[in-house]
């Protein structure tokens, strides 16, 4: 049964002007992506967003950093998405990620780290009905 999960290509990504080798990384792992859309998110946004993270001691640079510049949120699906896609970009912090994953090519540092990727099946339908309607999401075939 495939599964869907939420991807975010973060500000440095779009920064960078990477994301066109990072959507050609996805693809060719054999995600479909069923939505995407570019967002501007302000601080509250942000901050509502990454609201697990909030008593966390990285989570003002978070919010700021994900509030300063474009985003693109994609719905990602393939079976046992949620796990690909977290092998697929790597470790937080580039340093520790295996060759070859999206963050260690492309991530400058564990908060600038090109893309977000939910962490559970459960996180990411609450993530992607954050930025998605279930009417934007659009299915193949």
């Amino acid at each position: 049964m495939k599964e869907r999960t939420l991807a975010i290509l973060k500000p440095d990504c779009i920064e960078a002007k990477v994301t066109g080798k990072v959507i050609d990384e996805i693809l060719a792992a054999g995600f479909d992506i069923i939505a995407m859309k570019m967002v501007k998110m302000d601080a509250k946004t942000a901050g509502e967003f990454y609201r697990v993270h909030k008593d966390k001691p990285f989570y003002r640079d978070l919010v700021a950093f994900m509030s300063s510049g474009r985003c693109i949120p994609m719905v990602l699906e393939k079976e046992n998405a949620v796990e690909d896609f977290r092998k697929l970009i790597g470790a937080t912090d580039p340093a520790e990620a295996e060759e070859g994953t999206i963050r260690k090519k492309y991530a400058t540092s564990k908060q600038n780290n090109i893309v977000h990727g939910s962490d559970s099946p459960e996180n990411a339908r609450l993530e992607i009905s954050f930025f998605f309607s279930e009417a934007e999401l659009v299915q193949n075939g």
